[in-house]
């Protein structure tokens, strides 16, 4: 009997972990399609009014027009003039607009590109004992100290700035992507960087 219940329950526990993570994502995936479909109603009900298509086909025309829509201003991006405009209009408006930076810096790590601010992965003793925490180095200064920015788990677009001296800041040779990662998941896939911690004390 004890072991038909432990069969039992092995055996629904690994359904579970099977299902529950598929489910969750298909949840996501549900909530944020729902999300951006509402933002292009509008373009949707012109579409469906036009080529007298259902909703549901609306929606993906509408989203393959948005995307295209970013292709084409990606190229334009490229080109000298349309960098120029962009760049005057960033530093002109979107700059000024609070939390635009640090939410393009942390898109720009996952699209990879290598001219972010954050320079470097760090483990920082912010309360001056030996709790670390995960942080980007994001300046370093003439009398050798740094400043760091300390994201919080899961939203690694918001947390605090903080000026420590150099003995406080210890440079990890971690990629900053794999660490943002560890930021969403909470702290999960932190091992990696651990062990780099560890790896470098042992090899000064």
């Amino acid at each position: 009997m004890n072991k038909f219940k432990s069969f039992f329950l092995t055996a629904l526990l690994g359904g579970i972990t099977v299902i529950l993570p598929a489910a969750v994502m298909w949840m996501v995936f549900h909530w944020l399609f729902k999300k951006v479909t509402q933002i292009v109603q509008p373009l949707t009900t012109f579409i469906t009014d036009n080529i007298h298509s259902n909703e549901f086909v609306g929606d993906i025309l509408a989203l393959s027009i948005i995307l295209l829509v970013c292709f084409f201003i990606g190229l334009l991006e490229r080109t000298k003039l349309g960098s120029y405009f962009f760049k005057s209009f960033e530093k002109s408006v979107l700059i000024k607009i609070p939390g635009y930076n640090i939410v393009k810096e942390t898109i720009l790590q996952f699209v990879g590109d290598k001219q972010s601010p954050f320079s470097s992965v760090a483990l920082a003793r912010i309360f001056g004992n030996e709790t670390k925490v995960t942080a980007f180095i994001t300046d370093e200064h003439s009398d050798g100290s740094y400043t760091v920015f300390v994201p919080t788990g899961p939203n690694p677009t918001s947390g605090n700035i903080f000026h420590l001296k150099p003995e406080y800041v210890e440079k990890i040779k971690f990629p900053v992507e794999a660490t943002m990662r560890s930021i969403i998941s909470c702290g999960a896939g932190s091992k990696g960087l651990i062990q780099s911690s560890n790896e470098s004390r042992s090899n000064p």
